[in-house]
């Protein structure tokens, strides 16, 4: 059925050609929207097909030399430490603050990732975990070791994940959680291929060499970085895009903040330097998302509190089955044991995660899995055979695709995309001070008692809290809206929507009136 607006204004202008009316507001609205719907349509023409599927691929890869690294540095724990007579803290320094910069390098990463793209960002990372691995090579001391596989080689692994990662999310939007889950399989690989070939090398050159070897696999970051071209996204539409003089101005007025000159604002004249630098966190760091966003809040409180233990059977695993009499090969298998179930498990997790059931339950999948990964720690606890350990990887694997497949679909679901890189570097640099604290308080721990048991304990702990606390503290802000949601039900006035004869679906009060009103006030 046609409007009657659209049929008079049509009628006035066949029958009066000489009569000429502008477009009013409301045409010139349902223009635009054709318009950007249009161009929606033809900016996302890329994502979900084509070149997309080869981002996924450098993903995978990318995912696999920058997460799936760290896991085998275990195997060089007792070396380390021999050769540089260190304890079991300070040994245990050196990956720590690997993982801790590879998390903590987000804010970093989200001005790369604004100013120069992801693909710039991938590829400087790429060069800076060479360097530092080759670096590493020549180290005369463990703290130097600090600095060049530690610290380096860090940061460059965080640059090329976090844009890997950022950079597959703009891709993919309607295969998004496949596409997640698919990319962590490269974890998987990661951590089956890197630790069989750690120990053979270690084995044949020692660990310098083989550092020296690594640093020239982990160049291959840049070539997975050429991969990923930029992509024309929906939010370049006419109807999403600022206005021309809006965006002048605000980039003035930004021009004039970053020289520090004053604002043309009289409240901003006399805090124009701090004003500027509260624009840059809260640009980078989303510290206005963490305020608002509960769901975000939660989320990152818990997996920075999960992150205390999650690394722990990563980083002593192998030595402590070498304590226990396990020989130098078979307990290396044991983190490839982990990687190889990682292989499958992770897709099937991803697919289910996707299901339509689970929309907007993730978060309780993802507690599940953390769960899950704090039990399996007593069986370490309770035996450490050969035979056990690999019980206790089997199970440890299966937790970790749950985590490993759900940590980023999970803050996809809380944050709007096109915050994601800000709201992404302010997790990952809450967690790192966990991750860079956890591992070498545990040490001292076992320098301390001689027991590597304390190890388990610990990781259990804050893995199984961490669980309890994000499932139960989202369920009850579930309950929450729902309560505030039929609090809203009862209208005050309702003449208001007598007219309506078709049932529709219930929209905010925020939101505009239908379409209909417009029609009854012409």
């Amino acid at each position: 059925m046609s409007c009657p607006r659209s049929h008079t204004l049509t009628t006035l202008r066949l029958t009066n050609p000489c009569l000429n009316l502008s477009r009013l507001p409301w045409e010139e609205k349902e223009a635009a929207m054709s318009q950007g719907g249009a161009g929606e349509r033809k900016a996302a023409k890329p994502q979900d097909q084509g070149w997309a599927w080869m981002v996924l691929l450098a993903a995978v890869v990318l995912q696999g030399m920058t997460l799936g690294f760290p896991p085998c540095i275990g195997i060089f724990f007792t070396d380390l430490q021999r050769d540089f007579q260190a304890s079991n803290s300070e040994t245990s320094w050196f990956p720590s603050i690997m993982v801790a910069v590879l998390h903590g390098g987000g804010p970093l990463c989200s001005i790369l990732v604004k100013r120069f793209g992801c693909r710039f960002a991938v590829m400087l990372g790429g060069l800076l975990s060479g360097v530092g691995m080759v670096s590493s090579s020549f180290c005369r001391s463990i703290s130097q070791l600090y600095i060049t596989a530690g610290f380096i080689t860090g940061l460059g692994s965080c640059f090329s994940f976090q844009a890997g990662v950022t950079a597959l999310g703009y891709y993919f939007v309607r295969w998004r959680t496949l596409a997640n889950a698919m990319a962590s399989t490269g974890v998987s690989l990661g951590f089956t291929l890197w630790p069989l070939l750690s120990q053979y090398l270690l084995d044949e050159m020692g660990w310098r060499n083989t550092f020296l070897i690594f640093g020239g696999i982990l160049l291959n970051c840049c070539v997975c970085g050429a991969i990923m071209r930029p992509v024309q996204l929906a939010s370049g539409s006419l109807l999403q895009s600022p206005k021309p003089g809006e965006e002048l101005r605000r980039r003035a007025e930004e021009t004039q903040l970053s020289n520090g000159a004053s604002s043309p604002h009289h409240e901003l004249q006399k805090q124009s330097r701090r004003t500027a630098c509260f624009r840059v966190l809260q640009k980078y760091l989303a510290f206005d998302i963490f305020c608002q966003n509960k769901g975000y809040q939660i989320y990152t409180i818990g997996v920075t509190w999960m992150m205390m233990g999650f690394a722990l059977p990563h980083i002593y695993l192998v030595p402590y089955a070498i304590q226990n009499g396990v020989e130098e090969r078979r307990a290396a298998l044991l983190i490839s044991v982990i990687g190889f179930i990682n292989i499958f498990i992770r897709p099937f997790t991803g697919l289910l995660s996707g299901h339509k059931f689970f929309s907007g339950r993730r978060i309780y999948l993802f507690s599940l899995a953390v769960l899950l990964c704090g039990l399996s720690n007593f069986i370490c606890v309770v035996s450490a055979e050969f035979s056990m350990l690999i019980i206790y990887c089997v199970i440890l694997s299966i937790a970790m695709s749950g985590i490993g497949a759900l940590t980023f679909q999970v803050l996809m679901d809380v944050v709007e995309m096109d915050r994601f890189s800000s709201a992404l570097g302010l997790f990952t640099i809450l967690e790192s001070i966990t991750l860079l604290i956890g591992p070498p308080l545990t040490g001292l721990l076992v320098d301390i008692t001689n027991d590597f048991h304390y190890v388990f304990y610990n990781s259990s702990f804050f893995l199984i809290s961490a669980a309890l606390f994000m499932a139960l503290t989202f369920c009850a802000l579930e309950k929450k809206t729902k309560l505030k949601e039929a609090s809203k039900v009862p209208v005050d006035n309702p003449s208001r929507c007598q007219y309506s004869e078709m049932p529709t679906e219930s929209q905010p009060e925020s939101q505009p009136p239908p379409a209909v009103v417009y029609i009854t006030s012409i």
